[in-house]
């Protein structure tokens, strides 16, 4: 994308009877299908945003049965799915007590919808928080990635994220909101995990909101 590699990350949640969610789809290779139907039943298909969207319909031919769901302007940018779903301010009733969701609206670049899992106590984001490896860019590339904010000490909200929330006082409600949830863990599309006081993480990685 733009010249820059970005290696990116699925994520699978189980919820009772077995049944599986699968949070921003990446190419389903066969040995991929065979580790995730070990794991259940592929029964949810979901786009975190309008961004995270290439391999939907492959994993939507793969399993037929499952329901995909829209992030919140995703269905006008892909007319050729048929999507069972658009994501909204509150989880689908079938996941009532095992995942929760926000949206963090207001972004000019697109709107996010974080994912909690409660059983594991997980929380999931795509693009609002990122790291690339500094020992992995040279020349131009090393340096827009250090200007984004890419390349610190920890994952971070990259600055041009920050940049297109047209009003922070919107975004800082659905933080709250995700702060309040029991986190443990973070899993991120283009981020190491954090495994640990995956609250206080989140909490720092936000604290520009209200700088």
């Amino acid at each position: 994308m733009a010249g820059f590699r970005y290696p990116t990350r699925a994520a699978v949640m189980r919820l009772s009877g077995n049944r599986l969610v699968v949070w921003s789809p990446v190419a389903l290779s066969p040995a991929l299908r065979v580790a995730v139907d070990a794991l259940g039943t592929v029964s949810y298909i979901v786009a975190p945003n309008s961004l995270h969207h290439l391999f939907l319909a492959d994993w939507k031919r793969t399993y037929p049965a499952a329901r995909l769901y829209a992030p919140p302007g995703l269905r006008e940018k892909r007319r050729d799915l048929a999507f069972d779903a658009e994501l909204g301010d509150e989880a689908d009733p079938e996941w009532a007590g095992e995942v929760d969701l926000v949206p963090m609206r207001g972004n000019l670049i697109t709107t996010e919808v974080v994912f909690f899992h409660a059983k594991s106590r997980t929380v999931l984001f795509a693009d609002l928080i990122q790291q690339m490896d500094p020992g992995s860019l040279t020349g131009w590339r090393a340096l827009v990635a250090r200007l984004d904010l890419l390349t610190g000490p920890e994952p971070k909200v990259p600055r041009k994220f920050r940049l297109a929330f047209i009003n922070r006082q919107s975004a800082r409600k659905p933080i709250e909101r995700v702060l309040s949830w029991p986190t443990d863990k973070v899993i991120m599309a283009h981020a190491d995990p954090v495994l640990h006081d995956g609250r206080a993480f989140v909490e720092r990685a936000f604290r520009w909101l209200s700088d």
